[in-house]
């Protein structure tokens, strides 16, 4: 990973385009928040059932995150931490780091100041892909142990 230092006040020149991935990841963290929040005001009456779970009766890695964005929504903490540990740490330490490339390519393209923004080489992102797809894994099937 590099971050680039220099911030620019003022930029002129093109600006560099959003990654496709952080505009899909971002568009899908928004989507979860809003069909927590359609859960939420529902009554907990609308959402998308787990397709594992309802053939297996087993728990997938992201079971349990409409509740527990439902339960963040509502500001309990601790109910959140109780329906899905996993993505209440890993979920907002995605959603700061595309926050971040979001607002640094919005402030410039508004040509208000040019922050740094994050790269991170093709090797490394394969390996953080592959060591999060390891902890979901593992994480899934501790969680079914009990």
């Amino acid at each position: 990973m590099s971050l680039s230092l220099s911030v620019v006040l003022r930029p002129t020149g093109p600006v560099r385009p959003l990654d496709r991935r952080v505009l899909g990841a971002a568009a899908v963290g928004v989507g979860g928040f809003a069909l927590a929040a359609v859960y939420q005001l529902s009554g907990q009456q609308i959402g998308i059932p787990c397709i594992l779970h309802a053939t297996t009766g087993l728990n997938c890695p992201f079971c349990g995150a409409t509740r527990m964005a439902a339960a963040l929504l509502r500001g309990d903490l601790d109910a959140a931490w109780h329906f899905n540990p996993v993505v209440l740490v890993i979920g907002p330490l995605i959603g700061v780091a595309i926050g971040y490339q979001m607002l640094a390519w919005a402030l410039e393209s508004l040509r208000l100041i040019r922050l740094p923004r994050l790269t991170v080489s093709p090797r490394i992102l394969g390996w953080l892909t592959k060591a999060l797809a390891v902890i979901l894994i593992v994480y899934g099937v501790a969680r079914n142990l009990n």
